[in-house]
Protein backbone atom coordinates (compact mmCIF):
# COMPACT_ATOMS: atom_id res chain seq x y z
CA UNK A 1 0.00 0.00 0.00
CA UNK A 2 1.39 3.21 -1.15
CA UNK A 3 2.17 6.19 1.70
CA UNK A 4 2.35 9.00 -0.43
CA UNK A 5 -0.09 10.62 1.93
CA UNK A 6 2.74 11.01 4.32
CA UNK A 7 4.27 13.13 2.06
CA UNK A 8 1.58 16.16 2.32
CA UNK A 9 2.86 16.56 5.57
CA UNK A 10 4.84 19.67 5.90
CA UNK A 11 7.72 18.14 8.07
CA UNK A 12 10.59 20.40 9.87
CA UNK A 13 13.97 20.66 9.15
CA UNK A 14 14.30 18.33 12.00
CA UNK A 15 11.63 15.60 9.84
CA UNK A 16 8.94 16.36 12.91
CA UNK A 17 5.53 17.82 13.00
CA UNK A 18 3.63 19.20 15.75
CA UNK A 19 0.32 16.65 16.85
CA UNK A 20 -2.52 17.77 19.01
CA UNK A 21 -4.47 15.16 20.96
CA UNK A 22 -8.03 16.09 21.29
CA UNK A 23 -10.52 14.06 23.40
CA UNK A 24 -12.98 13.04 20.92
CA UNK A 25 -15.90 13.28 23.20
CA UNK A 26 -15.55 16.28 24.74
CA UNK A 27 -13.12 18.55 22.33
CA UNK A 28 -10.94 19.16 25.20
CA UNK A 29 -7.09 19.42 24.21
CA UNK A 30 -5.24 17.37 26.27
CA UNK A 31 -1.41 16.77 25.11
CA UNK A 32 0.65 18.26 22.33
CA UNK A 33 3.30 16.15 21.02
CA UNK A 34 5.53 15.74 18.46
CA UNK A 35 5.58 13.00 15.33
CA UNK A 36 7.85 11.79 12.82
CA UNK A 37 7.37 9.84 9.76
CA UNK A 38 7.16 6.57 11.25
CA UNK A 39 5.40 8.04 14.53
CA UNK A 40 2.48 8.80 12.40
CA UNK A 41 2.80 5.93 10.19
CA UNK A 42 2.43 3.42 13.14
CA UNK A 43 -0.69 5.45 14.80
CA UNK A 44 -2.54 5.28 11.49
CA UNK A 45 -1.26 1.32 11.25
CA UNK A 46 -2.14 1.37 15.11
CA UNK A 47 -5.33 3.41 15.94
CA UNK A 48 -2.87 4.57 19.09
CA UNK A 49 -1.04 7.31 19.28
CA UNK A 50 2.58 7.59 18.71
CA UNK A 51 5.11 10.08 19.34
CA UNK A 52 8.48 10.82 18.51
CA UNK A 53 9.93 11.82 22.19
CA UNK A 54 12.29 14.97 21.39
CA UNK A 55 14.16 13.74 25.00
CA UNK A 56 14.43 10.50 24.11
CA UNK A 57 15.12 10.81 21.00
CA UNK A 58 13.03 7.50 20.49
CA UNK A 59 9.24 6.26 19.30
CA UNK A 60 7.17 6.38 22.41
CA UNK A 61 4.07 4.38 22.24
CA UNK A 62 1.55 6.69 24.53
CA UNK A 63 0.93 5.20 27.51
CA UNK A 64 3.46 1.93 27.06
CA UNK A 65 4.59 2.84 31.03
CA UNK A 66 1.05 4.37 31.96
CA UNK A 67 -0.98 2.52 30.27
CA UNK A 68 -3.23 5.10 29.41
CA UNK A 69 -3.20 4.30 26.06
CA UNK A 70 -4.70 7.10 23.34
CA UNK A 71 -7.29 5.16 21.48
CA UNK A 72 -7.46 7.16 17.79
CA UNK A 73 -10.54 7.91 16.33
CA UNK A 74 -9.71 10.33 13.31
CA UNK A 75 -6.20 11.92 12.24
CA UNK A 76 -6.27 15.39 10.55
CA UNK A 77 -3.74 17.48 9.29
CA UNK A 78 -4.36 21.11 9.28
CA UNK A 79 -4.26 23.42 6.28
CA UNK A 80 -0.71 24.21 6.11
CA UNK A 81 0.21 20.42 6.13
CA UNK A 82 2.00 21.72 9.40
CA UNK A 83 0.17 20.51 12.37
CA UNK A 84 -1.66 17.16 12.96
CA UNK A 85 -4.75 17.08 15.26
CA UNK A 86 -5.51 13.62 16.62
CA UNK A 87 -8.99 13.01 18.15
CA UNK A 88 -8.58 10.69 19.94
CA UNK A 89 -10.14 8.52 23.55
CA UNK A 90 -7.47 8.33 26.46
CA UNK A 91 -7.72 5.52 28.41
CA UNK A 92 -8.04 6.25 31.86
CA UNK A 93 -8.68 9.69 31.70
CA UNK A 94 -5.34 10.85 32.13
CA UNK A 95 -2.81 12.20 29.57
CA UNK A 96 -0.65 13.99 31.73
CA UNK A 97 1.99 12.39 32.99
CA UNK A 98 1.16 14.59 36.02
CA UNK A 99 -1.40 12.43 36.53
CA UNK A 100 -3.99 15.20 35.17
CA UNK A 101 -6.36 14.96 32.51
CA UNK A 102 -4.64 17.47 30.59
CA UNK A 103 -1.31 18.63 30.05
CA UNK A 104 -2.75 22.26 30.22
CA UNK A 105 -3.26 22.19 33.57
CA UNK A 106 -2.07 25.88 34.25
CA UNK A 107 -3.93 28.91 33.99
CA UNK A 108 -2.93 32.58 34.01
CA UNK A 109 -4.74 34.57 36.50
CA UNK A 110 -3.60 38.30 37.41
CA UNK A 111 -0.03 37.64 35.87
CA UNK A 112 0.86 34.08 37.33
CA UNK A 113 0.22 30.43 36.50
CA UNK A 114 -2.19 28.65 38.66
CA UNK A 115 -2.90 25.09 38.85
CA UNK A 116 -6.34 24.79 38.12
CA UNK A 117 -7.45 20.83 37.51
CA UNK A 118 -6.95 18.44 40.17
CA UNK A 119 -4.24 15.20 40.23
CA UNK A 120 -6.70 12.69 39.15
CA UNK A 121 -3.62 9.65 40.36
CA UNK A 122 0.07 10.60 41.61
CA UNK A 123 2.72 9.95 39.40
CA UNK A 124 4.34 7.56 41.82
CA UNK A 125 1.03 5.35 41.54
CA UNK A 126 1.14 5.79 37.54
CA UNK A 127 4.96 4.64 36.88
CA UNK A 128 5.55 2.35 40.32
CA UNK A 129 8.99 1.26 38.98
Amino acid sequence: MTEAWLNKVNWSEDGLVPAIAQDAATGRVLMVAWMDREALKLTWQKGEAVYWSRSRRKLWHKGEESGHIQKVKEIRLDCDGDVILLKIEQQGGIACHTGRESCFYSRLEKGRWVEADAVLKSPEEIYKK
